[in-house]
């Protein structure tokens, strides 16, 4: 038979599962822009047009995603607001 503590156990079990659920839905956009948004500043970098990639730009790439990344590269090169990436020759 079971006894009502393990069906408290159950039950916050259930639950857990469903906070973690919602919580990983809600996340996953964010993570794939940034990721985006970062291999496209990776891939401006390397023909030449690389930006600093401090925890500012990421936040602006996770919420804005490929458009946000390229708003960073032109605000980078124009010099407005993000200091553009001092590149090493490439060997």
């Amino acid at each position: 038979m079971v006894t009502p503590p393990e069906l408290a156990v159950l039950g916050v079990i259930l639950v857990a599962l469903l906070v973690a659920y919602t919580l990983v839905k809600a996340v996953k956009p964010f993570i794939v822009n940034a990721v985006l948004g970062l291999v496209v500043i990776l891939l401006a970098g390397f023909f030449g047009f690389g930006v600093n990639i401090t925890w500012v730009v990421v936040l602006v790439v996770a919420i804005g995603g490929i458009p946000g990344a390229l708003l960073v590269i032109i605000l980078a090169q124009v010099g407005l607001v993000f200091d553009p990436a001092l590149l090493a020759p490439l060997l």
